[in-house]
């Protein structure tokens, strides 16, 4: 038997290539581990129809850990929704209007991933990008307050560095304990994106639910991930790694650096320690 039993992975950033491709030579070291009998996961801040897409071209059948642990679904099924409460939610667009920025809301618990937006700003790239790369699931609203008529998965915020680390401050200071709020930042491209979500969501939480789920110990669980919203996660793995593209600040917390996504890192990780 293998000493890692489970492999947890992150997608973007980790499994997939700047360019959001899968290289060949990941994806076979991936089947090959899962053939091997390892159990993969993919722990994600994705919502669901954007992470299925990456688990049917791994092979199909992988449970999925999305919207940073807020929904969990496995051979199809919704096992856990920890959605945020509206009242929660309304403060938080209000927070993040607050602080000029623009508010996505991610709704649908058992994983329709619909977004209600109001309208985003053409200099906000990111989530001009986002939004144009999620259709058709994208609805345009004249009032995200008046549109929320059920306690959404996540509100979500995006844009520049600058801009998303005022909005970060401004959510903590609005939100308190009443939201989780995880970031994920990538200082190459000069963006970052604040999810806020019901205060027990976390990534770490959510694999841990699973692995008591399947009977797994968190010595067995191999993780790769490479942001903040991984940390957690890859502090509580029997062994976690971290991807070369890391945030340097993460980088500096002393977890085990691995090449960066556009060198296959998790191709070598899983090389090196489930097929070895």
């Amino acid at each position: 038997m293998p000493r890692f039993r489970l492999l947890a992975l992150d997608i973007d950033g980790t499994l997939l290539r700047t360019d959001k491709g899968l290289s060949a030579r990941t994806r076979d070291a991936v089947r090959a581990a899962r053939e091997a009998g390892t159990k993969l996961v993919l722990v994600t801040g994705r919502r669901h129809p954007a992470a299925r897409r990456v688990a049917e071209e791994l092979g199909g059948g992988i449970p999925l850990v999305l919207h940073n642990g807020a929904l969990i679904i496995e051979d199809g099924i919704v096992r856990r929704c920890r959605p945020l409460q509206a009242a929660v939610a309304r403060e938080a667009v209000l927070a993040g209007r607050a602080a000029g920025a623009d508010p996505v809301l991610h709704c649908g618990h058992a994983g329709e991933g619909r977004l209600l937006v109001e309208g985003v700003a053409p200099s906000n790239t990111l989530l001009v990008y986002y939004l144009d790369k999620s259709h058709p699931d994208v609805t345009i609203v004249p009032d995200l307050l008046l549109a929320l008529d059920e306690d959404p998965v996540q509100v979500m915020f995006g844009g520049g560095l600058e801009s998303m680390r005022a909005a970060h401050a401004v959510l903590l200071e609005r939100l308190g304990g009443d939201a989780q709020i995880e970031r994920t930042v990538y200082p190459r491209q000069g963006v970052a994106i604040l999810d806020v979500l019901h205060p027990q969501v976390r990534k770490s939480e959510a694999l841990a639910f699973l692995q008591r789920r399947w009977g797994l110990l968190p010595a067995e669980t191999l993780a790769i991930g490479d942001n903040w919203n991984d940390h957690e996660m890859l502090m509580q793995a029997g062994l976690g790694l971290l991807m070369g593209n890391a945030d340097p600040d993460l980088r500096a917390l002393g977890l085990q650096i691995l090449p960066t996504n556009d060198e296959d890192g998790v191709a070598v990780a899983v090389e090196r320690y489930l097929l070895a």
